[in-house]
């Protein structure tokens, strides 16, 4: 009914949840003041012994009463507001601290819709879980405790009738746990299925349109939405059938101890005093342990959410590199690198050099392994066999942090809703506004942007009001801003225009000549790779040529072909003979 290591991962929240379940039981005695003060009253009247004075003395301690249950009741409600807010706060740090340790090979173990769900509506079921149920648990048992000890006190014979059906109103309540443990993994299961899909719906609505695929798509989401509310209702139905249940329990055990109650009094072995105390606390004996069951569904939820988010946090993590690199020109070597994704080999002994200040491109056909080459070097990928040195370090023992400080990649971008300041930041955050500006008008992107704001132009979600070209542009100047020491160059130019292609390549090519860094072009156009100092032709995996443009020409093979028939097809578009 509790997850123990969850309590152990929340040290803060724990405080607050203690003060929570003290602040409740605080309020509970200030109630049996209020509750004292209305037995002895009662009592007072049927035995003829009331008087003023003893009148105004037990109104002021049943006023205090409600005071107390009133005051501590408002402490309980903060401290349950903190757990819940700890808990958020917590877990969200958590999972975000093994998404940077699982490093951005993290979509290879989970996806993206996951994660959010976890971080979103995981998260928010963990608050409702620690901030509510584990508190109405600790404190129903301890409520019980209480109320039995002066029930006790009051009939021995009553009460013992009361605490012999707590153990069965927690078998049961135990029993149906277990039984729905099964259909709230599942409906967890169908829940994640289909955030992922409406995610997967919304993000290529474009391309389902183009397609006159959006009706099977909506089709498919209600689909799954009617299965997601099937499993809602029946996990609804379960606990209202745990609480009819546990009420037949509540009324039954009441009733048999009042009728002990009863008995007692006409045989005169228990006083007006007492008989009105267990009248009231009887009454309300079982209120704890009902309020316990209606948080039922609370409670399998905030435990299934809790195991989605253990098997999350138990994915085994990539073993970290601890060595750092200076900030310097970087040399790259490939030595009989391969890699395989689930058993099928990608790259088979790839052996290459990538020198300091040098521009090497990458070309292929599609799945020739161009990209799965940025990725290691990324370390996206890192189940490669084989030796990759950066500066004579093997790619392995390098810390992230301290890879990511020297390389950057330039392709698939995303820009940020927010200003264009606010995405140049990201490259640098100390650029002052004249160097965001010189570095717009370095990839003529500043005379475009000036008019509508300049550097206030306010973004939508991923550019979408600014043009392909504006957006691969925009990513290269917050690239360039950043001034590393290798940049990786992965497709930068697809699906733009001509003029914006022609502006980032002779960008990329001044940063090698002119500046010195290091340069990696992956592209499958390749009139982009012909002032290269070298190229590496891929074929099924393996290095099938290399050398410059010139000589691969030259020799008239596989890249020289593939040359021809995209020169050919260029001038067709252009309508030249």
């Amino acid at each position: 009914m509790i997850k123990v290591r969850f309590l152990k991962m929340l040290k803060d929240g724990r405080k607050y949840v203690i003060l929570a379940i003290l602040w409740k039981w605080l309020g509970l005695v200030s109630h049996l003041l209020t509750v004292g003060a209305i037995a002895i009253t009662i009592s007072d009247i049927y035995n003829k012994e009331l008087e003023l004075y003893d009148l105004a003395l037990y109104l002021v301690v049943a006023a205090v009463g409600v005071v107390g249950s009133a005051f501590f009741g408002k402490l309980h409600t903060d401290a349950s507001f903190e757990a819940s807010a700890d808990v958020k706060s917590q877990m969200r740090k958590i999972i975000y601290e093994k998404l940077l340790k699982l490093g951005g090979a993290y979509r290879q173990k989970v996806s993206s819709a996951q994660i959010t769900q976890m971080m979103g509506e995981g998260v928010e079921q963990l608050e409702v879980y620690f901030g509510k149920y584990i508190i109405q648990f600790a404190y129903s048992i301890i409520a019980s405790i209480t109320l039995f000890a002066i029930l006790l006190f009051c009939n021995s014979r009553s009460a013992f009738s009361l605490l012999v059906c707590v153990p069965v109103f927690l078998i049961v309540l135990a029993v149906v746990m277990r039984l729905s443990g099964k259909k709230m993994e599942n409906y967890l299961k169908v829940y994640y299925e289909l955030g992922g899909s409406f995610l997967e719906k919304i993000n290529g609505m474009t391309t389902l349109k183009i397609y006159e695929a959006d009706e099977t798509a909506d089709q498919e989401l209600a689909s799954r939405a009617d299965k997601f509310r099937d499993m809602a209702l029946k996990n609804l139905s379960m606990q209202v059938k745990c609480t009819f249940i546990l009420d037949i329990i509540t009324y039954c055990c009441t009733a048999v101890s009042l009728v002990f109650l009863v008995q007692e009094f006409l045989n005169n072995k228990i006083s007006i005093f007492a008989a009105v105390i267990f009248l009231f606390l009887s009454l309300e004996y079982f209120a704890p342990l009902r309020k316990l069951g209606e948080y039922f569904n609370i409670g399998m939820n905030g435990m299934k959410s809790a195991d989605k988010i253990f098997e999350f946090l138990a994915i085994r993590e990539p073993i970290q590199g601890k060595g750092e690199l200076a900030k310097e020109p970087v040399r790259i070597t490939f030595n009989n690198v391969s890699f395989a994704y689930d058993g099928k080999k990608v790259l088979e002994n790839i052996s290459m050099l990538i020198p300091s200040g040098g521009m090497v491109s990458i070309v292929g056909t599609s799945g020739a392994g161009k990209s799965t080459i940025a990725k290691i070097l990324r370390k996206q990928n890192r189940a490669y066999s084989g030796s990759i040195k950066i500066n004579g370090k093997e790619l392995s023992s390098i810390s992230e942090d301290a890879l990511m400080q020297l390389v950057t990649t330039v392709g698939d971008s995303y820009i940020f809703p927010g200003t264009i300041k606010d995405n140049l930041l990201l490259g640098n955050p100390k650029a002052d506004d004249k160097r965001l500006r010189n570095v717009l008008r370095l990839v003529n992107l500043w005379d475009e942007l000036k008019d509508k704001g300049g550097l206030t132009f306010q973004l939508a979600e991923g550019g979408s009001n600014i043009s392909g070209g504006q957006r691969q542009r925009l990513s290269f100047a917050r690239a360039l801003l950043k001034n590393a020491s290798l940049y990786i160059f992965d497709e930068a130019t697809s699906n733009i225009d001509v003029e914006s292609e022609k502006i980032i390549m002779n960008l990329v090519e001044k940063l090698s000549r002119e500046m010195g860094r290091t340069i990696i072009l992956i592209s499958h156009r390749l009139s982009n790779v012909v002032h290269s100092d070298k190229i590496f032709m891929l074929s099924n995996g393996v290095i099938a040529e290399e050398g410059t443009h010139q000589e691969l020409m030259q020799i008239n093979m596989e890249y020289a072909n593939l040359f021809n028939r995209q020169k050919e097809l260029e001038r067709f578009a252009k309508g030249v003979e």
